[in-house]
């Protein structure tokens, strides 16, 4: 169990500082070398873990994955209106960029997935499918319009997102990323209320910088 243990540890050093060198340098720029100073691991180390640089690429964008998923669970579990919910988990994915260097880094990747094999179409599909069904259950309890198909908005809104976090990340290195989600559903959200739901817009879209 002890050596199970450090194995882990030396697993997760390896990735957090594979984090640290995607996020600053880019796939194409990484070396292993780097990774294994920033993770303070030995050469062999590292490739008793991973045995490419693609490895831990993918690596990393697993574990991005798996963080932001773990946050949608929780906030999915606390069962708030389906439209409340997306918003908050808009929200805790913002929040992440900013302090999570993983899903920094998984981002980054996944925008660069092209030059190590197959774009990385998983985590997008996954949250369009999430945001989807949350979509049909916010229209069922007529806080979005029946207009509104679902499957299109969650399209939309993961490509809004998407957009939105990395033209903050160009610009400002994501120091107004929040400010600009909150903008994107400010936009959003006047044109797919349903007409009998009574929440201001301007309120629900506050949700993203309430403390």
């Amino acid at each position: 169990m002890v050596l199970q243990d450090r194995a882990k540890a030396t697993r997760e050093a390896i990735i957090a500082g594979a984090a640290a060198v995607f996020e600053e340098h880019g796939y194409g720029n990484a070396s292993l070398t780097q990774v294994s100073q920033a993770a303070k691991v030995t050469k062999g180390a590292l490739y008793f873990h991973f045995q490419s640089k693609e490895d831990l690429a993918r690596a990393v964008i697993e574990e991005q994955h798996r963080i932001v998923l773990a946050e949608g669970q929780a906030i999915l579990a606390e069962s708030r209106p389906a439209l409340t919910t997306m918003i908050l988990m808009c929200r805790a994915f913002g929040l992440k960029l900013i302090h999570e260097p993983v899903v920094r880094a998984g981002i980054r990747l996944t925008l660069e997935a092209t030059a190590f094999g197959q774009p990385v179409r998983g985590p997008y599909e996954d949250w369009i499918d999430a945001m989807g069904h949350l979509a049909e259950q916010a229209r069922e309890e007529k806080h979005i319009r029946s207009s509104v198909t679902a499957a299109a908005f969650a399209r939309y809104l993961v490509a809004s997102f998407t957009g939105v976090q990395m033209v903050s990340g160009i610009l400002t290195d994501r120091r107004d990323v929040m400010q600009r989600i909150e903008e994107m559903w400010s936009i959003l959200l006047p044109g797919i209320m349903h007409e009998d739901y009574q929440e201001d817009p301007m309120a629900l879209a506050a949700l993203i910088s309430a403390e």
